[in-house]
């Protein structure tokens, strides 16, 4: 246990807040600037999303009701309503996305707040992740994202490599640029996954497989050193993990929207959560006050825990000892002062 505990003698330094994406940094869903170019009714896509988990059923094929809205979107590419959309079209609807008052401007408060004279000796860090059943070109093409360290979020594949691709030359494959199979899916589930990424440092080290058993003392970011925002009852099993494991987990809500309100307390009142607030990053906003005071509170905890690593590690440095006439005479001195 010795040797373990000397791994990482300062303790691990740096704080990391996750956040969803939609109805969370941003009022809405990311995909409206996307339908309102092509001129599409997004209620009419959405509606049909919503039926398509159970028409898939009932020709006996289980589909994902977190992700099929992709291939559903694939479907608008393929069969006209959206032909020639790239990922480098998304990223340009990114750049057209309104994200909730306060935004950014408290993701760069709270990097700084490491930087302040009580932590500044400490050499602490914190970090901002995006994890989002969204498109990750739309994230990334956003006025958000050179605050963010890493997204994790759904992609698409353009041009994909037909059979035999091995022996073709490039010039002989196909080079139809238009998104057109899914790269990368994430549903409410599989957000655990990308927890336990940066928890180990996976996503900062190729090497470090996600599955790889690391002592706690090792990772990169324990998750006790995390904060995870989100807006409702499909984050419960991120805050699940977040909470159980020490982190902070906070419920945002549309303070105009009743129903989401409810569903944010009722969060608080089964402990999914440890408190709830309007999505609204307003300096002194109720959800800047408790993200900025637990950031404060978790920066505080490491520099306890670097204290108690180091005194545990630091053995007492050795004393002189007296000779034997210098402690007869200290005795003799001792004896008088005692008369």
């Amino acid at each position: 246990m010795r040797a373990s505990k000397m791994t990482h003698p300062y303790g691990q330094n740096i704080v990391a807040c996750i956040w969803d994406f939609d109805k969370t940094l941003i009022p809405g869903y990311m995909q409206t600037p996307l339908f309102e170019y092509y001129n599409i009714n997004e209620s009419v896509f959405w509606e049909e999303v919503n039926k398509l988990p159970e028409i898939y059923l009932q020709r006996g094929c289980n589909v994902s009701s977190d992700t099929i809205y992709l291939n559903h979107l694939l479907s608008y590419v393929k069969n006209g309503p959206m032909r020639g959309l790239t990922n480098q079209k998304l990223s340009g609807f990114g750049e057209k996305l309104e994200f909730c008052p306060g935004l950014p401007n408290l993701f760069q408060t709270l990097a700084e707040i490491p930087k302040l004279e009580e932590f500044i000796d400490h050499d602490f860090k914190l970090e901002h992740y995006i994890i989002s059943t969204g498109l990750s070109p739309m994230i990334k093409g956003s006025k958000i994202f050179p605050f963010v360290e890493d997204v994790f979020a759904c992609e698409f594949i353009e041009s994909p490599l037909p059979p035999k691709y091995t022996s073709q030359t490039e010039l002989s494959l196909p080079l139809d640029l238009e998104i057109s199979q899914v790269g990368m899916t994430v549903d409410n589930t599989i957000k655990t996954r990308f927890i336990f990424e940066i928890n180990k440092g996976s996503n900062k080290n190729p090497k470090i497989d996600v599955n790889s058993s690391i002592p706690h003392e090792a990772r990169r970011i324990p998750v006790d050193q995390m904060i995870y925002v989100a807006d409702g009852p499909s984050d419960v099993p991120v805050f699940a993990v977040v909470k159980g494991m020490g982190g902070k987990t906070y419920a945002v809500y549309d303070p105009s929207n009743e129903k989401e309100f409810e569903q944010s307390c009722d969060l608080v009142e089964h402990g999914r959560v440890h408190n709830n607030g309007p999505a609204d990053y307003r300096e002194n906003s109720p959800t800047y006050l408790w993200i900025k005071q637990k950031t404060f509170d978790i920066l505080r905890t490491m520099i306890a825990k670097k204290d108690k690593n180091l005194n545990e590690n630091t053995g007492s440095s050795p004393k002189h000892l007296p000779h034997s006439g210098e402690q007869s005479i200290n005795e003799d001195v001792a004896q008088q002062l005692l008369w």
